[in-house]
């Protein structure tokens, strides 16, 4: 059976993870209002799911975040390199208690969600801005 998104999150919303004795595991529903209103935005879907997560400003892991945005490793890879890249997160590498292998990352907003509201803002306003010049250009060549 294949099931939407929105179809996904609500049933999350409503029944929890049962998997996780009924405690939710997935984005409440103040965090997928968020996801949404994001990707109205043009915000790639990875990215404003792992933003959403990290609204908290708590340190989450990557794996965590996998969880519950319901991502794959490499899509919260991606998204983090893109938050890195705009300098909006902090990682701290931390060594495992348990067992062998590789540190675990952490992750956590360094940047108010203002700031980066401020910013998104900012580039759809210079975007209208700039479409509006090219009316006017194309105006002015008739």
């Amino acid at each position: 059976m294949i099931i939407n998104n929105i179809t996904f999150y609500t049933i999350v919303l409503q029944y929890g993870d049962t998997m996780n004795n009924g405690k939710t595991e997935q984005i409440g529903e103040r965090e997928y209002e968020m996801v949404e209103l994001l990707r109205k935005l043009n915000m790639n879907r990875s990215v404003a799911l792992v933003l959403a997560c990290l609204s908290t400003g708590e340190e989450v892991t990557s794996r965590s975040i996998e969880k519950k945005a319901g991502l794959r490793q490499p899509e919260v890879s991606i998204a983090m390199r893109y938050l890195c890249d705009n300098n909006w997160i902090e990682v701290r590498e931390e060594k495992k208690t348990e067992g062998k292998g590789r540190p675990v990352k952490l992750y956590k907003l360094v940047v108010p969600l203002e700031y980066i509201i401020q910013r998104i803002e900012n580039d759809v306003m210079y975007q209208k801005l700039s479409v509006l010049e090219s009316i006017e250009r194309l105006k002015s060549l008739t």
